[in-house]
């Protein structure tokens, strides 16, 4: 029996169910959209700093995406072999951060916002970078679906925006108490917004003690 070329066949049905006011260019647009990877990897000011958007495919049921593909991940960020998800819930005000695991745990993380808005960030803390001490800092939402990576040789934090979020991680390191780390959240030198009167933040006792960036010796 003779093979048939799947991807074809998909692209012929696709041409088949083109209204009739589409034009010629509108047709093949559809078409080149069945060809598009199903994330978009957005460069940030810091490298390494990457926002990633999926593609969304909704109608009256709802959508569907595809929320991790490790081989389009290693095609348009680097290698990466994830080894442990976390997952937490917190409420209005509270800020995490900045953590970070010494080596030889370093950790890379991809995280997202399932539920309510965060402001998340990354503070880069590697020795001898040219943005040393600098952060990018991005609104994760339930709505917009954006997730952030954070490489290894960055500090990384939240604050919570909205009454209740559920913040999801993917950690390339299995967590090491011994070799945790971080720098101050409230460290004004940092020049980070995080949107949360002073008044409101809700910050745990562990992370109230974190050094300040100047008093910090980076361990990467």
């Amino acid at each position: 029996m003779k093979k048939c070329n799947l991807h074809v066949v998909v692209q012929k049905i696709m041409c088949i169910f083109v209204p009739p006011q589409h034009s010629t260019i509108g047709v093949r647009a559809l078409i080149l959209t069945d060809k598009e990877k199903d994330m978009e990897v957005i460069k940030t000011g810091i490298e390494g700093v990457y926002i990633i958007e999926p593609r969304l495919f909704k109608d009256a049921r709802g959508y569907f995406f595809e929320s991790f593909s490790q081989r389009e991940f290693e095609e348009k960020v680097g290698p990466i072999h994830f080894v442990q998800d976390n997952e937490s819930m917190s409420s209005y005000g509270v800020m995490r951060g900045l953590h970070f695991q010494r080596p030889p745990y370093t950790q890379s993380k991809l995280v997202r916002c399932v539920r309510g808005a965060v402001l998340d960030v990354a503070v880069d803390l590697r020795k001898g970078s040219a943005t040393y001490g600098q952060h990018v800092a991005v609104e994760l939402t339930e709505d917009n679906h954006r997730q952030f990576f954070i490489p290894k040789g960055f500090a990384h934090g939240f604050a919570v925006l909205s009454e209740t979020a559920v913040f999801q991680y993917k950690c390339d390191e299995f967590y090491h108490p011994e070799a945790d780390g971080g720098i101050s959240i409230l460290d004004a030198s940092l020049g980070i917004d995080w949107r949360i009167p002073t008044d409101k933040a809700i910050l745990s006792e562990k992370d109230t003690k974190h050094p300040m960036l100047n008093h910090f010796d980076s361990p990467f």
